[in-house]
């Protein structure tokens, strides 16, 4: 596997997920709670992040990034839903910034609204005081983001606000035989984010290769191997494993059929389980799941694997309870002949007053 990701806080604190690219200095970043967990050198990894919403738990990251960015050559990609380039740009103009032209370095922003079938970006740079530049909209059809090694898909959900759920997905997935590299003489190591690259672009079998380590006593060593040798015998090529982040939804019949859409077969799902299913008519009211429900969606998207978080500051000492709940809905959908699809089961489900779903 090409990534790992883990939530950046405990399950009861403010959300988010970090994604990082193994051997690669590149991460992105689901949500923009509270970051002090995350260490500066993660956070400079970071050069794509995808917000839900802003309601403050999500967003009050903002100023501790840009406070790090500052200064330095970088350009940030940021996306979030209808509003979100209002309101990134009211954070930027909150603070002054009569100095910036004088910095050697550029730190910019490239801020994607992102709408059912359409996004609008502009981009902000500091050494303009972080005007707004450049706007462009764009078509899309869910995917935000494809790159060479991963793709990042979105579908717009009801929290009383639009609120994204986001997909992660890898182009391809390249397992490395490591029992085999040793076999051929070739430590693990950077290299192979390059070997990966070769083959993902689909390269020639007589390309050379270059494989490098540092030996015992710390001197670099290096051999230039095929590609279609390594190709053949030290890698098995197999589809992308999908990370899906779902959060803050009422649980209605539209935002069930989004969400096990765009989370359909994933290896992990992080999905919030607020509250316990006998105060599910209280998560209807705020929009949120019940652990039961987080499991039920989960188990009908087909996910292998869950990750619960945002759990309510009324279950601190309970939080067992809610992941028994889930998990216990979540072996059900499982089940053979369990209820399909749309059928939903919890109580208070889509009972929320006001019900704004985005278009």
């Amino acid at each position: 596997m090409i990534h790992s990701a883990s939530l950046i806080n405990d399950p009861s604190g403010d959300p988010g997920v970090y994604v990082e690219l193994k051997y690669r200095r590149e991460a992105v970043l689901f949500d923009l709670g509270h970051l002090h967990r995350l260490p500066p050198r993660k956070l400079l990894k970071i050069d794509s992040i995808f917000v839900s919403h802003t309601h403050m738990d999500h967003f009050i990251g903002f100023d501790h990034l840009l406070r790090l960015s500052v200064g330095r050559d970088r350009l940030l990609r940021l996306f979030g839903p209808p509003g979100f380039l209002r309101q990134a740009e009211s954070k930027l103009r909150a603070y002054t910034w009569n100095l910036v032209a004088n910095y050697t370095n550029d730190f910019a922003l490239d801020v994607t609204e992102v709408h059912p079938e359409h996004a609008v970006t502009r981009r902000y740079r500091c050494r303009s005081a972080f005007a707004p530049e450049d706007e462009q909209r764009t078509e899309h059809d869910g995917t935000l983001v494809r790159g060479e090694f991963f793709a990042v898909r979105t579908a717009v959900l009801d929290h009383g606000t639009p609120c994204l759920a986001f997909c992660f997905e890898e182009t391809t997935r390249i397992h490395i035989k490591s029992n085999v590299l040793r076999e051929m003489g070739l430590p693990p190591g950077a290299w192979l984010m390059v070997l990966k690259a070769h083959i993902m672009r689909d390269e020639p079998d007589d390309l050379p290769v270059r494989a490098w380590w540092r030996d015992a006593h710390g001197r670099m060593e290096e051999r230039r191997v095929p590609l279609g040798l390594l190709r053949q015998r030290a890698v098995k090529i197999a589809p992308g494993q999908k990370i899906a982040y779902v959060t803050d939804v009422l649980y209605s019949g539209e935002n069930e059929r989004r969400i096990i859409e765009l989370c359909a077969g994933a290896e992990l799902i992080f999905i919030e389980a607020p509250f316990l299913d006998a105060d599910a008519d209280a998560a209807a009211r705020k929009y949120h799941l019940t652990a039961r429900q987080a499991g039920l969606l989960a188990g009908r998207a087909g996910a292998k694997r869950m990750v619960l978080f945002h759990f309510s500051p009324k279950y601190k000492t309970m939080t067992d309870l809610l992941q028994r709940e889930a998990m216990r809905a979540f072996q059900d959908a499982h089940k053979p002949g369990a209820p399909p699809a749309g059928a939903l089961r919890g109580a208070g489900a889509g009972k929320a007053a006001g019900s704004r779903f985005p278009p």
